[in-house]
């Protein structure tokens, strides 16, 4: 199964979450590409969405989730106890949406935002698309 990951390039949280995720994903089951990148626009495209998009995105094969049911899924193969935040599935949406929402709408205000989309370490290079 294909998994990427589609992440806001110049959201200093996005970046520390992005590395936060490669740390905890020894097999390397996300592959990591940023919304404003070639690959991140080619993959909006594909997937009739639109290319503004600003929310943290999972594709799994042809499946696309969204803000907290995408962040939820990539817990759940993430090593360590971080599988144990996939039982908020429970919460309906809804409420985790809301909750998502607050932190995507302030995360620059909150964490700083960069000019440009972050380089990958080396050893991390063959994780991103873009």
């Amino acid at each position: 199964m294909q998994r990427i990951i589609l992440f806001d390039g110049v959201c200093n949280f996005c970046n520390s979450s992005v590395q936060f995720i490669i740390k905890r994903d020894p097999k390397g089951h996300f592959k990591f590409a940023s919304l404003q990148g070639e690959i991140g626009q080619q993959l909006l495209n594909q997937h009739g969405l639109n290319s503004k998009m600003d929310s943290f995105v999972l594709i799994e094969d042809d499946n696309i989730f969204f803000e907290s049911t995408a962040v939820l899924r990539v817990c759940r193969k993430l090593k360590g106890g971080w599988k144990l935040l996939a039982g908020l599935f429970i919460v309906p949406s809804p409420l985790r949406n809301s909750i998502y929402k607050i932190i995507a709408k302030n995360r620059y205000k909150w964490f700083g935002k960069k000019d440009s989309c972050m380089l990958p370490r080396p050893e991390w290079r063959n994780r991103f698309l873009d």
